[in-house]
């Protein structure tokens, strides 16, 4: 999308959670604690005393495609489990006074071990990051203050939670080569991260600094995983959505608890060996075409399946698919079906003489969602692929989706 003078035109946040939020450039706040008492509108989801009912939540969210901006951030909370749908809003608000503050102490820990790294380098060239800084440092300050200002009751409360946090992560200890290691690189994918989202511009560039902030603490925690490129990307997206720095740092925890397996080689390489496998199941001319001419890697499909699409839909129609894949309805479905197969299995089995096996197949529940959705845009293209040559070709094609998978098919 270009403006009349050949630059990039912006395009306003559609993700955010509140209404009128489209257009949102402030900074996000350290935490939100008005969301744990929200309530959803959706009809037969949240009882009386604001426990979900998970099911037909998930059930709407595909059967809707998505939820609406306005209540994106609650239903958010839930479906990616920061709020155990079972809770009431009394225990949700306590829990998110115990959040809080351990994130605060988390964050607190890798910054005294790593005091250089607390402030983000900068070169001087990048203008927007330099005055990100300056509405970091403001939205700091504003923070401290909100904070004096609470009620010696919450005072002494919230000293107590921090005191657990405390003892809770006494003994963590950091690899300060791979702290730093980390660090670097998330400062020069933070710096990489859509700036045309209006989330991330004016004030709201500042939000770019809560997300590096947001990376370090999950990297210094999760040494096991740390932080590979990619999470840059899907992490913004619970930020802009949740506007709330410790929402979506541990709503990013919870979906990486299921899927940074994604991010190491072997997870993702079993991902691509699936999607060819489907491919050549339901398009076995375009599939044969792709490995005769040694296009069969399929690592075009790399950032397609490791960010939900992120990149190649418009930025409302990526959160909602977003929502869509992450609500694991059909595979649910799929479990449920398939453990009725076998009690089928068994009847046929014991009606039957011989004691012969079923004709009924079971379903592969590897073959999750995302990877179909792979395959209907490779299908939807296939004229375009089969008149691919070489890898190039094949990069021109990806290239050509960006923003545009919902809309049109690559010419």
């Amino acid at each position: 999308m270009e403006d009349s003078h050949g630059g990039r035109r912006r395009r306003p946040a559609e993700g955010t959670g509140a209404p009128g939020s489209h257009f949102q450039r402030s900074v996000a706040a350290v935490s939100s604690p008005a969301l744990s008492v929200a309530r959803l509108t959706l009809p037969g989801i949240m009882d009386a005393e604001g426990r979900v009912d998970e099911s037909r939540l998930r059930m709407h969210i595909f059967k809707n495609g998505g939820v609406c901006p306005s209540e994106r951030g609650l239903v958010w909370s839930f479906l990616f489990g920061m709020y155990p749908c079972s809770s009431t809003a009394l225990q949700r608000s306590l829990l998110q006074e115990q959040m809080t503050e351990r994130y605060r102490v988390m964050k607190r820990k890798w910054q005294q071990f790593l005091p250089l790294a607390v402030r983000m380098h900068l070169n001087g060239t990048d203008a927007e990051l330099v005055a990100a800084v300056s509405y970091f440092d403001q939205r700091e300050a504003l923070a401290q203050q909100q904070t004096h200002e609470q009620s010696e009751e919450v005072r002494e409360r919230l000293a107590f939670l921090e005191l657990q946090a405390q003892i809770l992560f006494e003994r963590v200890t950091f690899d300060e080569e791979e702290l730093r290691e980390a660090t670097r690189i998330i400062d020069k994918d933070v710096a990489r991260t859509n700036r045309d989202l209006s989330y991330y511009q004016g004030e709201g560039s500042a939000n770019l600094l809560v997300l590096r902030d947001i990376l370090i603490t999950y990297a210094a925690f999760h040494p096991e995983v740390s932080y590979a490129q990619g999470m840059n990307d899907l992490c913004s997206r619970f930020l802009e959505v949740l506007n709330s720095e410790v929402d979506a740092y541990w709503s990013f925890c919870c979906y990486m608890e299921k899927f940074s397996k994604d991010f190491r080689a072997d997870g993702l390489h079993r991902k691509i060996e699936l999607e060819a496998a489907l491919l050549k199941e339901l398009d076995p001319q375009l599939y044969t075409h792709l490995v005769t001419n040694s296009m069969d890697s399929f690592t075009f499909c790399h950032r397609w399946l490791l960010l939900g699409f992120q990149r190649e839909f418009e930025h409302s129609d990526a959160l909602r698919l977003f929502e869509i894949l992450s609500c694991d309805h059909l595979e649910l479905i799929s479990q449920q079906v398939d453990q009725a197969r076998y009690k089928e299995r068994l009847a046929q089995k014991c009606r039957t003489e011989d004691n012969s096996e079923s004709q009924l197949q079971a379903i592969n529940t590897d073959f999750t969602f995302e990877l179909f959705i792979c395959a209907a845009i490779l299908l939807e293209n296939r004229e375009f692929l089969l008149r691919c040559r070489d890898e190039v070709q094949l990069i021109q094609f990806t290239s050509s989706l960006q923003g545009n998978s919902g809309n049109c098919t690559a010419r």
